[in-house]
């Protein structure tokens, strides 16, 4: 019986020693996967996301600009545009303050252009041009503009 218990205790020993190796494999195993570059001191902390502002938008319809003729003279084409403000909830109402100067702004950018050079412009180009000239506007009254983007809602070229 001496012999039986000894195999017993050697065969409960090495279950054991089995059993607690392969805990041992899952808890390293499951402890790099969750951390894989390595050390979790040396990781930067993770930046909350943070939600997009919910923004309003403010119109400005029918722009209305005379283009030029090739060579600089009047001709019976005009420009029209729809311009929309994307503006924080608490800057809806300047930007509506703001509409008489901001379509002053507008008119002075487009209406340099000729009917060649506006036909040959995209929707993004227009953009582009109306957030500088606004940006330029405010920034030579050393003001902020009271809105994120300007966006065209509408362009007809006649």
């Amino acid at each position: 019986m001496n012999t039986k218990s000894k195999l017993v205790a050697v065969i409960a020993g090495v279950a054991l020693l089995a059993a607690g190796g392969a805990g041992a494999a899952v808890w390293w195993m499951q402890s790099h996967r969750a951390h894989p570059a390595g050390d979790a001191k040396a990781e930067a902390p993770k930046e909350e996301v943070k939600p997009a502002p919910d923004y309003k938008y403010v119109t400005l319809d029918k722009v209305l600009v005379m283009l030029r003729g090739p060579n600089g003279s009047a001709v019976s084409h005009y420009m029209a545009v729809d311009i929309v403000f994307k503006a924080l909830p608490e800057q809806e109402k300047r930007t509506k303050e703001h509409l008489p100067l901001l379509r002053t702004v507008a008119v002075k950018a487009l209406s340099v252009h000729t009917v060649e050079s506006a036909s040959a412009m995209s929707v993004e180009d227009f953009a582009l041009l109306l957030n500088k000239a606004y940006q330029a506007s405010y920034a030579a009254e050393r003001r902020e503009p009271p809105f994120a983007e300007a966006l065209i809602g509408k362009l007809i070229i006649e």
